[in-house]
Protein backbone atom coordinates (compact mmCIF):
# COMPACT_ATOMS: atom_id res chain seq x y z
CA UNK A 1 0.00 0.00 0.00
CA UNK A 2 1.27 3.45 -0.95
CA UNK A 3 2.59 5.09 2.24
CA UNK A 4 0.84 8.40 1.31
CA UNK A 5 -2.70 6.10 0.93
CA UNK A 6 -4.52 6.15 4.04
CA UNK A 7 -7.68 4.35 3.53
CA UNK A 8 -8.74 2.90 0.13
CA UNK A 9 -12.04 1.29 0.02
CA UNK A 10 -13.10 -0.62 -3.21
CA UNK A 11 -16.68 -1.64 -4.59
CA UNK A 12 -18.70 -0.70 -1.03
CA UNK A 13 -22.17 -1.59 -0.95
CA UNK A 14 -24.54 -1.32 1.99
CA UNK A 15 -27.92 -2.17 2.75
CA UNK A 16 -30.48 -1.56 5.88
CA UNK A 17 -33.26 -4.08 5.99
CA UNK A 18 -32.76 -4.85 2.34
CA UNK A 19 -32.88 -0.97 1.62
CA UNK A 20 -30.11 0.16 -0.37
CA UNK A 21 -28.48 2.91 1.03
CA UNK A 22 -24.63 2.81 -0.66
CA UNK A 23 -23.65 1.20 -4.17
CA UNK A 24 -20.81 0.67 -5.07
CA UNK A 25 -17.92 3.62 -4.15
CA UNK A 26 -14.96 3.30 -4.48
CA UNK A 27 -12.46 6.14 -2.81
CA UNK A 28 -8.97 6.41 -1.72
CA UNK A 29 -7.79 9.24 1.20
CA UNK A 30 -4.15 10.35 1.17
CA UNK A 31 -2.25 11.81 3.43
CA UNK A 32 -1.76 15.44 3.70
CA UNK A 33 -4.97 16.04 1.75
CA UNK A 34 -8.30 17.40 2.98
CA UNK A 35 -11.06 15.59 1.66
CA UNK A 36 -14.98 16.74 1.99
CA UNK A 37 -17.79 14.94 1.39
CA UNK A 38 -20.98 16.29 0.25
CA UNK A 39 -24.46 15.51 -0.49
CA UNK A 40 -28.07 15.65 0.84
CA UNK A 41 -30.12 14.45 3.46
CA UNK A 42 -30.38 10.61 3.57
CA UNK A 43 -27.05 10.48 0.90
CA UNK A 44 -25.69 7.49 2.75
CA UNK A 45 -22.70 10.26 4.62
CA UNK A 46 -22.47 8.98 7.81
CA UNK A 47 -23.03 5.43 6.82
CA UNK A 48 -19.78 5.94 4.99
CA UNK A 49 -18.00 7.43 7.13
CA UNK A 50 -18.82 4.46 9.68
CA UNK A 51 -17.63 1.97 7.29
CA UNK A 52 -14.38 3.45 6.11
CA UNK A 53 -13.50 3.58 9.80
CA UNK A 54 -14.47 0.12 10.11
CA UNK A 55 -17.05 0.76 12.96
CA UNK A 56 -19.75 -0.90 10.37
CA UNK A 57 -18.81 -3.54 8.30
CA UNK A 58 -19.95 -2.97 4.81
CA UNK A 59 -22.98 -5.89 3.13
CA UNK A 60 -20.05 -5.72 -0.08
CA UNK A 61 -16.37 -4.48 -0.52
CA UNK A 62 -13.90 -3.98 1.70
CA UNK A 63 -11.81 -1.23 3.31
CA UNK A 64 -7.80 -1.43 3.91
CA UNK A 65 -5.97 1.13 6.54
CA UNK A 66 -2.46 2.48 5.95
CA UNK A 67 -0.27 -0.07 8.89
CA UNK A 68 -0.97 1.51 12.36
CA UNK A 69 -3.39 4.44 11.27
CA UNK A 70 -3.69 6.65 13.63
CA UNK A 71 -7.47 8.00 13.89
CA UNK A 72 -8.77 11.37 15.34
CA UNK A 73 -13.23 11.82 15.30
CA UNK A 74 -14.84 14.50 15.59
CA UNK A 75 -18.66 14.19 16.07
CA UNK A 76 -21.28 16.82 15.21
CA UNK A 77 -22.32 16.90 18.64
CA UNK A 78 -22.15 15.18 21.90
CA UNK A 79 -24.69 14.39 25.11
CA UNK A 80 -23.11 14.95 28.45
CA UNK A 81 -24.95 13.72 31.37
CA UNK A 82 -25.76 17.39 32.90
CA UNK A 83 -25.06 16.17 36.40
CA UNK A 84 -21.68 14.75 35.88
CA UNK A 85 -19.20 16.49 37.21
CA UNK A 86 -16.40 16.73 34.63
CA UNK A 87 -14.70 19.68 33.49
CA UNK A 88 -12.98 20.39 29.81
CA UNK A 89 -9.88 18.75 30.59
CA UNK A 90 -10.96 16.42 32.44
CA UNK A 91 -12.67 15.55 29.29
CA UNK A 92 -9.62 15.68 27.16
CA UNK A 93 -7.74 13.60 29.42
CA UNK A 94 -10.59 10.68 29.34
CA UNK A 95 -8.84 7.61 27.43
CA UNK A 96 -5.36 8.67 27.97
CA UNK A 97 -2.96 7.65 30.84
CA UNK A 98 -2.26 10.04 33.73
CA UNK A 99 1.82 9.11 32.76
CA UNK A 100 1.00 10.45 29.61
CA UNK A 101 -1.04 13.90 30.20
CA UNK A 102 1.94 16.16 29.67
CA UNK A 103 3.39 14.07 26.38
CA UNK A 104 0.29 15.04 25.08
CA UNK A 105 1.13 18.71 24.81
CA UNK A 106 -2.96 19.60 26.22
CA UNK A 107 -1.93 22.84 27.34
CA UNK A 108 -0.07 24.10 24.03
CA UNK A 109 -3.26 23.12 21.68
CA UNK A 110 -5.75 24.53 24.04
CA UNK A 111 -3.59 27.57 24.01
CA UNK A 112 -3.99 27.14 20.08
CA UNK A 113 -7.26 26.54 19.99
CA UNK A 114 -8.18 29.53 22.05
CA UNK A 115 -10.08 26.69 24.78
CA UNK A 116 -7.08 27.27 27.76
CA UNK A 117 -9.74 29.63 29.61
CA UNK A 118 -12.31 27.31 29.43
CA UNK A 119 -10.04 24.27 30.85
CA UNK A 120 -10.95 24.50 34.64
CA UNK A 121 -14.89 25.45 33.72
CA UNK A 122 -17.97 22.51 33.29
CA UNK A 123 -18.39 20.91 30.15
CA UNK A 124 -22.19 21.24 30.07
CA UNK A 125 -21.81 24.96 30.39
CA UNK A 126 -19.92 25.19 26.92
CA UNK A 127 -21.76 27.43 24.25
CA UNK A 128 -21.71 25.19 21.01
CA UNK A 129 -18.76 27.11 19.22
CA UNK A 130 -17.32 26.58 22.50
CA UNK A 131 -17.72 23.02 22.76
CA UNK A 132 -16.63 22.55 18.74
CA UNK A 133 -13.46 23.58 19.62
CA UNK A 134 -13.13 21.49 22.75
CA UNK A 135 -14.25 18.52 20.62
CA UNK A 136 -11.63 19.43 17.39
CA UNK A 137 -9.19 19.27 20.59
CA UNK A 138 -10.33 15.90 21.95
CA UNK A 139 -9.91 15.11 18.15
CA UNK A 140 -6.41 16.01 17.85
CA UNK A 141 -4.97 14.89 21.01
CA UNK A 142 -3.53 11.75 19.69
CA UNK A 143 -1.87 13.31 16.72
CA UNK A 144 -3.98 11.67 14.28
CA UNK A 145 -2.94 10.53 10.72
CA UNK A 146 -6.31 11.15 9.48
CA UNK A 147 -8.96 13.46 11.13
CA UNK A 148 -12.43 12.87 10.47
CA UNK A 149 -15.16 15.45 11.11
CA UNK A 150 -19.31 14.90 10.46
CA UNK A 151 -20.43 18.29 10.15
CA UNK A 152 -17.98 20.03 12.51
CA UNK A 153 -19.59 23.08 12.18
CA UNK A 154 -23.56 21.90 12.53
CA UNK A 155 -25.76 24.41 14.67
CA UNK A 156 -23.12 27.43 15.46
CA UNK A 157 -23.33 30.41 14.33
CA UNK A 158 -21.41 31.71 11.19
CA UNK A 159 -18.79 33.14 13.04
CA UNK A 160 -17.86 30.32 15.15
CA UNK A 161 -18.61 28.57 11.67
CA UNK A 162 -15.76 30.64 9.95
CA UNK A 163 -13.33 30.11 13.16
CA UNK A 164 -13.84 26.17 13.54
CA UNK A 165 -12.84 25.62 9.55
CA UNK A 166 -10.02 28.08 10.04
CA UNK A 167 -8.40 26.20 13.31
CA UNK A 168 -8.89 22.59 11.43
CA UNK A 169 -7.24 24.19 8.22
CA UNK A 170 -4.48 25.72 10.49
CA UNK A 171 -3.51 22.44 12.04
CA UNK A 172 -4.42 20.42 9.33
CA UNK A 173 -1.27 22.33 7.61
CA UNK A 174 0.74 22.09 10.91
CA UNK A 175 0.69 18.71 11.24
CA UNK A 176 0.56 17.66 7.38
CA UNK A 177 -2.24 15.40 8.56
CA UNK A 178 -4.78 13.66 6.35
CA UNK A 179 -8.82 15.70 6.91
CA UNK A 180 -11.83 13.58 5.85
CA UNK A 181 -15.07 16.23 6.20
CA UNK A 182 -18.88 15.63 6.18
CA UNK A 183 -20.24 19.20 5.25
CA UNK A 184 -22.93 21.09 3.75
CA UNK A 185 -21.29 24.35 3.77
CA UNK A 186 -19.86 24.72 0.48
CA UNK A 187 -18.38 28.17 0.37
CA UNK A 188 -16.51 28.21 3.42
CA UNK A 189 -15.17 24.69 2.87
CA UNK A 190 -14.12 24.18 -0.94
CA UNK A 191 -11.22 26.77 -0.70
CA UNK A 192 -9.26 24.39 1.19
CA UNK A 193 -10.22 21.42 -0.12
CA UNK A 194 -8.26 19.03 -2.34
CA UNK A 195 -10.83 16.16 -3.56
CA UNK A 196 -14.83 16.40 -3.37
CA UNK A 197 -16.70 13.70 -3.44
CA UNK A 198 -20.33 14.20 -3.96
CA UNK A 199 -22.83 11.39 -2.59
CA UNK A 200 -26.24 10.40 -2.80
CA UNK A 201 -25.95 6.77 -2.32
CA UNK A 202 -23.94 6.51 -5.16
CA UNK A 203 -20.80 8.48 -6.18
CA UNK A 204 -21.83 11.25 -8.48
CA UNK A 205 -19.19 12.97 -9.28
CA UNK A 206 -15.66 13.41 -7.39
CA UNK A 207 -12.63 15.69 -8.20
CA UNK A 208 -11.03 18.44 -7.43
CA UNK A 209 -12.96 21.59 -6.76
CA UNK A 210 -12.15 23.33 -10.32
CA UNK A 211 -12.84 20.02 -12.01
CA UNK A 212 -16.74 20.16 -10.09
CA UNK A 213 -17.45 23.66 -10.35
CA UNK A 214 -19.42 22.89 -14.02
CA UNK A 215 -20.16 19.85 -13.26
CA UNK A 216 -24.09 18.37 -14.32
CA UNK A 217 -24.43 16.15 -11.78
CA UNK A 218 -22.51 19.10 -9.20
CA UNK A 219 -25.18 21.46 -10.39
CA UNK A 220 -28.20 19.20 -10.48
CA UNK A 221 -27.38 18.22 -6.15
CA UNK A 222 -26.78 22.07 -5.24
CA UNK A 223 -28.43 23.90 -8.02
CA UNK A 224 -25.20 26.54 -8.72
CA UNK A 225 -21.95 26.87 -9.55
CA UNK A 226 -19.54 27.83 -7.02
CA UNK A 227 -18.43 31.89 -6.74
CA UNK A 228 -14.91 32.28 -7.35
CA UNK A 229 -13.92 33.08 -3.87
CA UNK A 230 -14.59 29.33 -3.47
CA UNK A 231 -12.27 28.08 -5.67
CA UNK A 232 -8.99 29.03 -4.10
CA UNK A 233 -7.39 25.64 -3.60
CA UNK A 234 -3.98 24.58 -2.32
CA UNK A 235 -1.76 21.06 -3.50
CA UNK A 236 0.78 19.10 -2.61
CA UNK A 237 3.20 17.05 -4.69
CA UNK A 238 2.09 13.65 -3.37
CA UNK A 239 -1.37 13.67 -4.73
CA UNK A 240 -2.66 13.41 -8.78
CA UNK A 241 -5.80 14.73 -9.46
CA UNK A 242 -7.63 14.31 -12.35
CA UNK A 243 -10.68 15.43 -14.18
CA UNK A 244 -14.14 14.82 -12.62
CA UNK A 245 -15.34 11.38 -12.18
CA UNK A 246 -18.87 10.61 -12.46
CA UNK A 247 -21.23 7.28 -12.55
Amino acid sequence: MNENLLIHAENISHQFDNKPVLQNISLQVFRNQITTLIGPNGAGKSTLIKILLKILQPTQGRVKHHHNLVLGFMPQKIQIDPTLPLTVKRFLQLGIKKADYHSTGLEAMAEELAIEPLLSQAIQGLSGGEMQKVLLARALIRNPDLLVLDEPVQGIDLQSQSQIYHLIHHQQQKRQCAVLMISHDLHLVMKHTDQVICLNQHVCCSGTVQSLRDHPSFIAQFGQTLPEHALYQHHHDHCQHGDAKHD
